[in-house]
């Protein structure tokens, strides 16, 4: 089982191309009528992401993941935002960034100190038998 992290080099664009593709899908669900759909979606990708690699990387996708909220959700022409709802979902990525990177680590501490079951031993091959042609001829 893999108890380290993902490096920052695989988890950034990582990370971004799972926000893209979350925030693609809720549109196609319904975002444009509905951005909460894609506010958890992309939420749910950072937590994700957060989970398997470097807290930094994180963070990139984190604000990777507004700038694709803000400006494709909530401004449909790619210009960034800045309203109140920008900023509730930057509230609500920065706090999916901090419960992945808080679950993460719990969950690689745990893989640390789980006991490690004992390797199976191999016992030594045993005597070959006595053909049968030999045992019939010494009766």
């Amino acid at each position: 089982m893999r108890t380290e992290r993902l490096s920052g080099g695989f988890g950034f664009p990582l990370g971004c191309v799972a926000v893209v593709a979350a925030a693609i899908a809720a549109d196609l669900a319904g975002a444009t009528v509905h951005p909460a759909y894609a506010v958890a979606a992309v939420a749910l990708a950072v937590g994700a992401v957060a989970v398997i690699t470097a807290p930094l990387a994180a963070a990139g996708v984190s604000a990777v993941g507004w700038a694709v909220l803000s400006g494709f959700v909530y401004g449909r022409a790619g210009d960034l935002l800045f309203t109140p709802a920008t900023g509730w979902v930057a509230a609500i990525l920065a706090g999916a960034l901090v419960f992945g990177l808080l679950a993460g680590t719990g969950w690689r501490a745990a893989q640390r100190v789980r006991p490690v079951a004992a390797e199976a031993v191999v016992p030594l091959p045993r005597r070959a038998a006595e053909p049968s042609h030999q045992r019939v001829a010494s009766l």
